[in-house]
């Protein structure tokens, strides 16, 4: 699917690429709205449409996966939420043997993501997914999410990449496009980012169910 003897550095996602997005769904889609109603004692369909609101007001800015910001905004322990549903945090089946493939052909991986710091440590805490990277980012250490064009220099700069040579495995169709804008060389979509919805279609670029059919 790729020329690899041109990709020195894979850059990954980590939700809906590594992790299965179904904690993620889950968690804002249901969980939040759920405690939103029985906080202000408000029917679930209005709490839903709140929060639906909420979340369009500031897509694709690093507010939307800010933990502070939807604590203070919506009120609610976002954290402590976050545990009580960490049961739900999985691995992908073929995240680990992708990796551990990738570091036998001596591919440099980086983990790009646009979580919380704390979210990305729980994560990393509940998965044996550190095990299978060589260093990682979150976009709140550069101030800009992955959407943004400041991310990618600052990530370039940081890691001292090449990105006419890199890789990066995404989820997003939309940070798949930024990252090319950037000059990363190499995209590629990750269609079933959730177990249990059905699969993405990309139509800008190259898509996979399974990490292991890039290889």
């Amino acid at each position: 699917m790729f020329p690899w003897h041109k990709i020195d550095t894979v850059l990954l996602d980590m939700d809906g690429t590594l992790l299965d997005l179904h904690f993620d769904n889950h968690f804002w889609l249901q969980l939040v709205p759920q405690q939103l109603s029985l906080l202000r004692q408000i029917s679930l369909d209005d709490a839903n449409d709140l929060v639906t609101q909420a979340y369009h007001n500031v897509v694709g800015t690093l507010d939307w996966y800010c933990l502070d910001y939807w604590q203070q905004h919506l009120g609610l322990d976002i954290l402590a939420l976050h545990h009580t549903a960490a049961d739900k945090i999985k691995i992908r089946q073929d995240s680990m043997p992708f990796l551990q493939a990738l570091a036998s052909a001596s591919k440099r991986r980086i983990l790009f993501t646009n979580a919380h710091p704390h979210s990305l440590a729980l994560k990393l805490t509940h998965t044996n997914l550190a095990e299978g990277l060589d260093e990682l980012l979150s976009s709140h250490e550069s101030g800009y999410p992955k959407e943004h064009p400041n991310f990618w220099q600052y990530a370039f700069d940081k890691f001292k990449l090449d990105p006419a040579r890199c890789l990066f495995v995404d989820d997003s169709e939309v940070i798949l496009a930024a990252s090319k804008r950037a000059g990363v060389g190499y995209q590629l979509g990750i269609s079933n980012p959730d177990s249990q919805k059905t699969h993405t279609v990309f139509n800008q670029f190259p898509a996979v169910s399974d990490l292991l059919r890039s290889l």
